[in-house]
């Protein structure tokens, strides 16, 4: 297999020109999905006999929850990578994933409290998902905080890398949370190896969100890869002709 490719990946022109070209065809595509999956969640689809159109709130909401999981996996696998095999743009990567985590927890747990006042009567409970993925932002937070401590790139990235790895613990903590502790937050509604528990006319809506969250966060990584680039070469020669 020729992984030539991949080792592409390490170079910061190959990588930054890579990012700026895909980066419109992330952004845009996210956009129209966005729009057509809010449009048939919050006028279309029918309304649930239980919570009634408090439920249109999920089409925000679960899939930014799955995002926050996603994200903070894939910022711990690049950190290890980084420090495994010192490979600077896996670094880089981590860090452009910090700012997109920040945002889609920060959405979860707003939209999840305005769902939980008409669902429980309260904004906020100490119900163990809500806290772990409360947990989940300070991790964010921290890493962030800790990188804009050190001046060192270096020293930054190897300290960092350690608290995404050690917080990758709480990401079984908030899938399983719901199994494993007596929990107010309802179970998963989505399996791939049960029949679902919500309609079929739902559920595309809810997939085409998620496809277009995954594509924003692409995007957005693809920004942040190119500014952390920016930072990190800001001396080099290829930056100064491209400038």
């Amino acid at each position: 297999m020729n992984w030539v490719w991949f080792h592409k990946l390490a170079s910061p022109p190959f990588a930054y020109a890579l990012a700026r070209r895909l980066r419109p065809w992330l952004f845009w595509p996210a956009i129209a999905l966005m729009a057509w999956a809010a449009y048939q969640g919050l006028f279309v689809v029918p309304v649930d006999y239980q919570q009634g159109d408090a439920y249109r709130i999920i089409y925000v909401h679960v899939p930014a929850a799955a995002m926050t999981t996603v994200i903070y996996s894939a910022m711990a696998i690049a950190a290890a990578i980084g420090l495994i095999w010192r490979m600077k743009l896996a670094h880089a990567f981590a860090a452009a994933c910090a700012l997109p985590g920040v945002v889609f927890t920060a959405l979860t747990l707003v939209t999840g409290s305005i769902w939980g006042r008409p669902m429980w009567g309260a904004y906020w409970v100490w119900d163990p998902r809500l806290t772990s993925e409360l947990l989940l932002l300070f991790l964010y937070l921290g890493y962030m905080g800790l990188r804009a401590s050190i001046d060192d790139i270096a020293r930054a990235d190897r300290a960092s890398a350690v608290l995404a790895i050690l917080g990758i613990v709480d990401i079984p903590i908030i899938k399983y949370s719901v199994i494993w502790w007596n929990s107010l937050h309802q179970g998963p509604s989505l399996s791939l190896f049960h029949k679902s528990a919500i309609d079929v006319s739902m559920i595309v809506p809810l997939l085409v969100m998620m496809l277009a969250y995954f594509l924003f966060f692409g995007a957005m990584i693809c920004d942040g890869i190119c500014a952390e680039i920016v930072k990190r070469e800001r001396n080099s020669r290829w930056l100064a002709e491209l400038a």
